[in-house]
């Protein structure tokens, strides 16, 4: 029987995750790197690891994952929802953990947009009275 694939989307700022999640020991691809690779930071891979800590299932699944759009930190996010939600596909009993850790609830606060007459979002020009 073939082995069953599970897939998530995660979003986080303008950042995009596609998650493909299988039974394994632990693999990770991240746009055909390793984790350590894609991303170096210690802060940002605890970030995406969150989830299996959580439902202590570490060293369990194997991840393919592909991210594009935004920063750093903003696919990390994405990463992070991404994986809480195919776990939560693939045990249905981690669904109310993962949700009351916040993992499931997509994070929707993205940059404002900047207006006109105004140098950005919220700062206006310099007031000169003469």
């Amino acid at each position: 029987m073939a082995e069953k694939k599970y897939y998530a989307t995660g979003k986080r700022k303008s950042a995009i995750a596609r998650v493909w999640m299988k039974e394994g020991s632990g693999n990770w691809i991240i746009n055909k790197r390793t984790l350590a690779e894609y991303f170096p930071s210690e802060s940002l891979m605890r970030i995406i690891q969150q989830p299996l800590d959580l439902v202590n299932k570490k060293d369990q699944f194997d991840f393919y994952i592909n991210v594009n759009g935004g920063g750093v930190a903003g696919q990390a996010g994405a990463v992070k929802h991404g994986i809480s939600k195919a776990l939560a596909e693939y045990d249905i009993e981690t669904k109310p953990a993962l949700r009351r850790a916040g993992f499931l609830t997509r994070d929707s606060r993205v940059k404002e947009r900047k207006k006109y007459g105004q140098p950005g979002a919220r700062k206006r020009f310099q007031y000169s009275k003469r």
